[in-house]
């Protein structure tokens, strides 16, 4: 697993399959899957966690809300 910061609280791990996870202060809440699906979570965070997944997922059209779970265990 790679870790790398991106930002002042805000990382990004990607593992050996290929799963970039998002997080924020130490809360992963965002990711791209290895099939280029990106996901978010539908959990409620502070203003400034939204802000950054905002900012992270700037660019992308498409992408799903799921459960905080399933982020949690990619």
């Amino acid at each position: 697993m790679k870790l790398t910061q991106i930002a002042p609280n805000q990382t990004e791990t990607l593992s050996a399959a290929g799963t970039i996870k998002f997080y924020s202060y130490s809360t992963p809440v965002a990711a791209m899957l290895p099939s280029g699906r990106y996901v978010r979570s539908k959990t409620k965070y502070s203003v400034t966690t939204t802000k950054h997944v905002n900012k992270w997922l700037k660019a992308i059209n498409n992408v799903e809300l799921v459960d905080q779970e399933f982020i949690d265990n990619l």
